[in-house]
């Protein structure tokens, strides 16, 4: 299954399966990219997170980005290095990889698209090799924090406008 990320937390799976998700509606207003000033060795429109500040750069150029605060991997689930952007999706299914399925297994083998208890929320950027993404979450406290399988959470607010701004094909850079 294409859609099968490892990106849950045990906590937000068990809300997912008891359908004790917060709204999209509840994102922060201050959820939004903000142009910074950027020091990095790669080409403007390309994606770099950095998982020590839990911020996402949208890189401009001319010394400048744009950034998101973001949700990453917790302990033992983070990863670096260098992909790109194979898919976009809006309001995805998603089904639980293995390793969630088996933490939690009476959780359902497909969360549609659009519903409260889905972890990928308003949209998902699916990177290269199907494991991670970036996207969405209907949990927007656990942005800010280590806390998913791997993939890099974001407001939906933010996920919609990095969506817009990026296509298939984008360079991914996570670092430490």
């Amino acid at each position: 299954m294409s859609t099968a990320y490892r990106c849950l937390t045990a906590s937000l799976a068990a809300a997912a399966f008891y359908l004790i998700a917060i709204p999209a509606t509840t994102t922060p207003a201050f959820a939004r990219g903000e142009v910074v000033a950027f020091n990095g060795d790669v080409s403007p429109g390309t994606i770099v997170v950095r998982t020590s500040e839990r911020r996402l750069y949208l890189v401009l150029g001319q010394g400048r980005a744009m950034a998101y605060p973001v949700g990453v991997g917790r302990a033992g689930k983070q990863w670096a290095g260098k992909s790109f952007i194979a898919s976009k999706r809006i309001r995805p299914a998603w089904g639980p990889p293995p390793d969630i399925k088996r933490e939690h297994p009476n959780m359902p083998d497909v969360i549609p698209g659009g519903s409260p208890s889905n972890p990928m929320g308003a949209a998902a950027l699916t990177l290269s090799g199907g494991e991670y993404a970036i996207h969405g979450t209907n949990n927007p406290g656990s942005i800010g924090g280590y806390v998913s399988y791997g993939c890099i959470r974001m407001y939906n607010q933010d996920i919609t406008d990095l969506y817009d701004r990026v296509g298939v094909g984008t360079p991914v850079v996570v670092t430490r």
